[in-house]
């Protein structure tokens, strides 16, 4: 009788002690939200009537499905890679049927290729969901997760989440610089055009830091003026960016910086981290032998000069192995391109990452 009871004891305590265990690795384990365009869309377009898709082949050609998955890539894109990093399991797209249950704890990618800060860029691929929406997407989330785990469990989440923003470069390629005296280039300078984006880029954020985001990865925008797109586009005859577009990449990249220290000091807590993509981009632009391509000139999937007109599809150029090429279509990075940022994103300096990189940021957040 007593050895039974001195079992039940021991039962007992095992349990607790799993319980206790498990408990503990779910309050580790971070979710993950995601918001912006096409550099970071993992298929919401694919759930759009919208022109802004990657559904058809040859993108996902490296994916492990080998198959179309609504990313811009030949692969794995940012998100996917940043969730590899840290462990996680990858975020689905809000709008796919499979994000139910205890996905939910996962988090969510948002992201909508075609849009901007602005929601007049990007009018041409009609449906889409501009960053407003993508936010009012993110409240019905939390509803839904609020209602799976209740509403303190379901703040904890979102405020302890890790959470990407990746806007600006439609706003320059797909509405200032769209067409010829577009609307927008007739209202504003570019100059002037750059401080009313980063006011409105303001206004964003801080929506996000209301919605629940309390660390928060911002990109700046890529060398715009070295995509194939742009180089074919812009006729450029031997391969050099489009100065145009550079100019404004560096008229937008430092006043972003600039204004999320201000939000910071405001919030008192440095919520917003600035990654520095136009430089992590032009690492390889500018030399993309040393870090293993043979062009960064030219797409691995399109047609026309530099593989820069039009769309990827079934029938453009593909070229036999990626990891060789630095973009893989008109405007997208290569798996192996993105990963050379996502490291940077992860262990860079502060040349790269501000003020600290995601690495510090996790290892801070471990101590909470």
């Amino acid at each position: 009788m007593a050895s039974s009871f001195v079992f039940g004891i021991a039962i007992s305590i095992l349990v607790l002690a799993l319980s206790c265990s498990f408990g503990s690795a779910q309050q580790h384990i971070r979710a993950f939200f995601v918001f912006g365009d096409s550099l970071v869309d993992s298929g919401n377009n694919d759930f759009l009537a919208t022109t802004a898709r990657a559904d058809a082949p040859p993108y996902g050609i490296d994916y492990p499905t080998h198959r179309p998955t609504g990313r811009f890539s030949n692969g794995l894109n940012i998100p996917d890679l940043i969730s590899l990093e840290l462990g996680l399991e990858p975020t689905l797209p809000y709008l796919s049927p499979l994000l139910v249950g205890e996905k939910l704890l996962v988090g969510a990618n948002f992201a909508s290729a075609g849009i901007g800060i602005l929601n007049d860029t990007g009018f041409q691929f009609l449906h889409i969901i501009h960053i407003q929406k993508q936010f009012k997407l993110f409240q019905d989330y939390q509803k839904r997760l609020s209602a799976h785990i209740g509403g303190e469990g379901a703040k904890r989440v979102v405020n302890g989440a890790l959470v990407l923003i990746t806007l600006g470069g439609n706003d320059f390629v797909n509405n200032y610089y769209l067409v010829p005296y577009s609307a927008r280039s007739r209202q504003f300078s570019l100059p002037d055009y750059v401080h009313y984006l980063i006011s409105e880029y303001r206004k964003v954020l801080r929506k996000l830091y209301d919605l629940g985001g309390r660390r928060v990865l911002v990109t700046g925008t890529g060398p715009m003026g070295c995509v194939p797109a742009e180089l074919a586009l812009r006729r450029s005859t031997n391969g050099d960016c489009d100065i145009e577009l550079q100019r404004a990449a560096n008229l937008f990249n430092p006043q972003l910086v600039q204004m999320i220290n201000g939000l910071n000091q405001e919030i008192g807590s440095n919520v917003f981290i600035a990654a520095n993509a136009y430089q992590m981009h032009m690492d390889f632009v500018s030399n993309p032998r040393a870090y293993g391509f043979v062009t960064s000139k030219i797409a691995c999937c399109g047609q026309g000069p530099y593989n820069g007109i039009g769309l990827c599809t079934p029938a453009s150029n593909l070229c036999p192995n990626r990891d060789l090429y630095a973009f893989w279509d008109p405007f997208h990075p290569s798996e192996r391109a993105s990963r050379i940022i996502v490291q940077q994103i992860l262990r860079g300096s502060q040349q790269y990452m501000h003020p600290m990189n995601l690495t510090t940021i996790m290892a801070l957040d471990s101590r909470t």
